[in-house]
C-alpha cells in the first residue's frame, strides 16, 4: 500500500417517481474519500486514522463506527487479507440524512479505495454486488457507482443494472429543507401489503416514466413521476410536501417526487422554466417556516471517480 487513492462520488436522487427501491439517478454533488498508508507510531496500537472537513462534518464519527472504515474493512475481510492500516479523509458535500444519498457514498467511496488498495481483485459489478449487499437496495448505489440514471433489478441470482437515457432538457431541481428524516422512519410508514391496482399503477407509470426521460415528453413525464407506493404515505413526514408541489407544478415543473426517503424533494422540469422552479419551491417552503437550499443540478454521467496519487 504505497500511493494515495482518492475517490469522488456522487450524491443520488432514489425512488425515482414510481421507481421505489429499484431507479436512481446521479446528481452533481459530491463527497470525496481519501486512503492513504498509515505508519502506527511506536507503541501505537490504532490502525486507522479519520479526519472529516466540509458539510456537516462533526457529525460523522471517526471510530471503527464509521461507514466509510466499516466498508473498507469488509472487503478485506471478503477477499481473506489482513485489513491494512490506513488514513480515510472524508470531504463533504453533500448533506447528511435528506434523501441524497450520502451513505451511499461513503459505501462506494470505501470499497472503491479498498479494492484499489488491494490490487484491483474484484470487478465493478462483484463492487455493485457487494455495495447492494451493505446498502440492502439498489437504487442509490447503482448510480452513484456508475452514474447516470440507472435501473436496477435482481433474478434472484444476481443484479443486472440498465441505464436509463436522460433527456438534456430533462432538469433536476432539489429543494433541500434544514430538517432531517430517518430512513428507517421512512421505511415504518409504508404498509407491508399493496393492493393489484396500486401494483398495476407503478409498474404502468414507471415505463411511461422511463420513456418520458428518455424522449422529454412532457405528458409522459408528468404522469410517469406518478406513485401510489412510497409517497402517499411519506409525504405526511414532510412539512410542507403539499405547498411545494403545488408551487412546483405551478411554476412549470413536470412532477415532483420524494428523493430516496426524503425530506429532500426532487422536481423535474425544462432548462427554461428550471429558474422559475427553484424560486417557487424556496418561496413555498419559506412561506411553511422552513429554510431550504433549493437548487437546479445535472446528472452526473461519470458516476464515481478514481484518483492515484
Amino acid at each position: 500500500m504505497t500511493n494515495t487513492v482518492t475517490v469522488t462520488v456522487p450524491a443520488t436522487t432514489a425512488n425515482l417517481g414510481p421507481g421505489f427501491d429499484c431507479l436512481g439517478a446521479a446528481l452533481t454533488l459530491y463527497n470525496t474519500f481519501e486512503f492513504s498508508p498509515l505508519k502506527p507510531k511506536a507503541g501505537q496500537l490504532r490502525t486507522f486514522e479519520i479526519a472529516v472537513r466540509g458539510l456537516e462534518s462533526e457529525r460523522v464519527t471517526t471510530d471503527d463506527s464509521n461507514l466509510v472504515y466499516r466498508v473498507f474493512a469488509k472487503l478485506f475481510e471478503k477477499i481473506d487479507r489482513p485489513i491494512p492500516p490506513v488514513r480515510i479523509e472524508i470531504s463533504l458535500g453533500i448533506p447528511l440524512a435528506r434523501g441524497l444519498g450520502s451513505s451511499a457514498t461513503a459505501i462506494v467511496g470505501g470499497s472503491i479505495g479498498a479494492n484499489q488498495l488491494a490490487g484491483n481483485p474484484l470487478s465493478r459489478h462483484e463492487l455493485m454486488r457487494l455495495a447492494i449487499s451493505i446498502e440492502g437496495h439498489p437504487d442509490n448505489v447503482v448510480p452513484a457507482l456508475l452514474g447516470g440514471c440507472q435501473l436496477a433489478a435482481s433474478d434472484d441470482l444476481d443484479w443486472s443494472a440498465c441505464e436509463i437515457a436522460w433527456h438534456p432538457d430533462v432538469v433536476p431541481v432539489v429543494a433541500i429543507p434544514e430538517f432531517e428524516l430517518s430512513t428507517a422512519e421512512a421505511r415504518r410508514v409504508l404498509p407491508d401489503l399493496y393492493s393489484r391496482s396500486d401494483t398495476v399503477f407503478n409498474t404502468a407509470h414507471l415505463g411511461l416514466l422511463v420513456k418520458g426521460l428518455e424522449t422529454g415528453n412532457r405528458k409522459w413525464l408528468t404522469a410517469g413521476m406518478l406513485d401510489r407506493v412510497h409517497q402517499p404515505y411519506r409525504q405526511k413526514l414532510i412539512t410542507g410536501y403539499a405547498a411545494v408541489r403545488a408551487a412546483a407544478i405551478a411554476a412549470g415543473a413536470y412532477g415532483m417526487a420524494i428523493s430516496g426517503a426524503g425530506p429532500t424533494l426532487l422536481a423535474l422540469t425544462s432548462r427554461d422554466r428550471a429558474d422559475r422552479v427553484v424560486e417557487a419551491m424556496k418561496t413555498a417552503w419559506d412561506a411553511a417556516g422552513t429554510t431550504a437550499f433549493v437548487r437546479s443540478l445535472q446528472i452526473d454521467t461519470k458516476g464515481a471517480k478514481l484518483q492515484i496519487n
